[in-house]
């Protein structure tokens, strides 16, 4: 651990933008779905760090609806590795008292049934789990994430709108919004990453490709969130 990092302070609920798979691949000649699956390596061990440092929510980036985009094999390959992190990780998700929620249309036409299926499992396995409460963000897009609160707050047939109708109908119901949203890769924006719930946020940026964060970066980003005045549009 660092020793300027005060564990007395960690953020409850820390958001990652997992970026710079492909690019970090791109620079040593390998295809983009080999940086995906290196990324997955990365995710591994940040959800374990997340567990040693205490923070209660982990929610990551990990397809938005945007990424349908991109060429066929890479989102194949993708969703390819959903099959395998589930496969891989759900023993020791369980062993450690991991709760894991999807948010986002992940059971939409289009998405793989074998990638359904296993997260299915991975949902249905672990919800009985009161430790850290990881959130996936698949097939997520932030403004989707309103429309869809909105439709369901129609079919309800409720007469009154208020902030709180709105959080309660988010994905991510229940839970707080993130202290801290780190965006690696070195790239400035939250590209449609909960739009709602980022009101307050502080964003943290650092400019190192995702394989590449190891657990000192992922350090020196709640560092730096405990260095921020949060003042919440009131003053000091």
């Amino acid at each position: 651990m660092r020793e300027d990092l005060d564990l007395t302070r960690v953020p409850q609920h820390v958001a990652i933008i997992m970026d710079g798979n492909g690019r970090w691949a791109k620079q040593r000649g390998m295809l983009r779905v080999q940086g995906h699956r290196a990324g997955l390596e990365t995710l591994r061990e940040v959800v374990r760090h997340s567990q040693r440092l205490g923070v209660k929510y982990l929610t990551v980036y990990a397809f938005s609806t945007e990424n349908w985009k991109r060429p066929q094999d890479e989102v194949s390959g993708i969703f390819k590795l959903v099959v395998k992190y589930v496969q891989s990780e759900l023993a020791e998700l369980c062993a450690n008292n991991v709760h894991v929620s999807v948010l986002g249309d992940w059971d939409a036409l289009g998405v793989p049934e074998e990638s359904k299926e296993s997260l299915r499992k991975l949902i249905g396995t672990t919800k009985e789990n009161t430790g850290l409460h990881f959130n996936i963000a698949l097939n997520y897009g932030g403004r989707a994430e309103i429309v869809n609160a909105v439709n369901k707050i129609l079919a309800e047939g409720l007469d009154k709108i208020d902030e709180q109708t709105l959080s309660d109908h988010m994905y991510t119901a229940g839970m707080p919004d993130p202290d801290v949203i780190i965006r690696t890769s070195g790239e400035n924006r939250l590209s449609n990453f909960l739009t709602w719930q980022s009101a307050y946020s502080e964003i943290v940026l650092t400019p190192v490709f995702w394989p590449e964060f190891t657990n000192d970066e992922y350090e020196k980003c709640i560092v730096e969130f405990q260095k921020r005045d949060r003042r919440f549009g009131g003053h000091k």
